[in-house]
């Protein structure tokens, strides 16, 4: 039953895909998608729109949502904390906080420009939650990184606000970015962000079978044999590389890795090795499906991915919490 069910999500992936080639301000029939690909950029007037526009687009919002499902799945196995996402590491406020940088005192405006602020930010953020939440006695614990990382999180935010606020044009130019858009990123970032996407995805899947011991509890981890410093650290570097990949694609989406692997974690139960392989497909779903409903909603004009997650995430954040089963991991 596992098996056919990531087959179906594999083709219902498809289907997004599809769609989102198709559906936008001004929709393109099947057929006229299917020429433009066989004839090549610039072949006709709607090539131009899918290869400079829609594939570039799609393709985004694959990658970030593939490397925010994974980058979740870990986090949640990793910390033990059913309602953790990317973001409790200050992933999210570090990539800000950079980009922020970037744009208020350097003046960067592009995608392209501030691409590895963002990049860097969120490494160098998740970096400092690991050392200071890992000193002292019994350092490392799942509840000392969160507690780290919300409270970096608090910092950054409020510190690149106040960046931003003391420069009109910089702050016009974040909030696009901020509002986690996959409109007009062109095709700049995806070839600099993809290795390191790649690379997370395979740590993610090379220490899956160790985060089903380490999700039992350290004790009972160190008595199954699993190295918990080590996957511990390894989870730690693919969230970086996953989550801050994503960020620096798209812009902060939230929500996605909070819900992809619960939903995963109900159809296959608590096996890492598949709640990682089914949050493979199903986050990219999300957010391409999130796209498309954001260039409907009040068409022609569009609505960032980021905002439609977040109007479908908190009423599901909300359920977690209410619900006795969600610590259940």
């Amino acid at each position: 039953m596992r098996l056919i069910g990531f087959v179906v999500a594999a083709a219902l992936l498809v289907v997004a895909i599809i769609a989102s080639m198709i559906i936008g301000s001004r929709d393109i029939p099947l057929a006229s998608v299917l020429q433009a690909l066989q004839g090549g950029p610039g072949s006709t007037p709607d090539a131009v729109v899918i290869f400079e526009l829609r594939i570039p687009r799609t393709i985004i919002g694959v990658a970030a949502g593939l490397a925010l499902g994974l980058s979740g799945a870990l986090i949640q196995a990793v910390t033990r904390n059913p309602l953790a996402d990317p973001g409790i590491l200050g992933v999210t406020s570090g990539a800000s906080f950079a980009v922020a940088i970037a744009v208020g005192v350097l003046g960067l405006t592009s995608a392209s420009g501030y691409l590895w602020f963002a990049f860097g930010g969120a490494l160098v953020a998740t970096v400092v939650v690991y050392l200071i939440g890992s000193a002292g006695r019994g350092g490392g614990s799942p509840v000392r990184l969160t507690l780290t990382g919300v409270a970096l999180g608090a910092v950054l935010s409020g510190i690149s606000s106040a960046i931003l606020l003391a420069d009109p044009e910089g702050f016009t130019a974040m909030r696009a970015w901020e509002s986690g858009s996959l409109q007009d990123r062109g095709w700049d970032a995806i070839p600099a962000v993809l290795p390191f996407l790649v690379i997370g995805t395979v740590i993610s899947f090379v220490i899956a079978r160790s985060l089903n011991a380490v999700a039992l509890g350290d004790d009972l981890a160190v008595s199954l044999g699993a190295n918990i410093l080590v996957t511990r650290v390894l989870a730690l570097a693919a969230v970086t590389l996953l989550a801050g990949g994503a960020t620096a694609l798209a812009g902060p989406i939230t929500f996605v890795g909070l819900m992809v692997p619960h939903v995963a974690r109900w159809i296959v139960g608590p096996d890492q090795r598949w709640i990682l392989a089914y949050s493979l497909l199903f986050a990219p779903i999300l957010l391409l499906v999130a796209d498309i409903a954001g260039r409907l909603v009040i068409r022609p004009a569009e609505l960032p991915a980021g905002i439609i997650t977040a109007v479908i995430g908190a009423p599901v954040l909300i359920y977690l919490v209410r619900r006795q089963k969600a610590s259940a991991l």
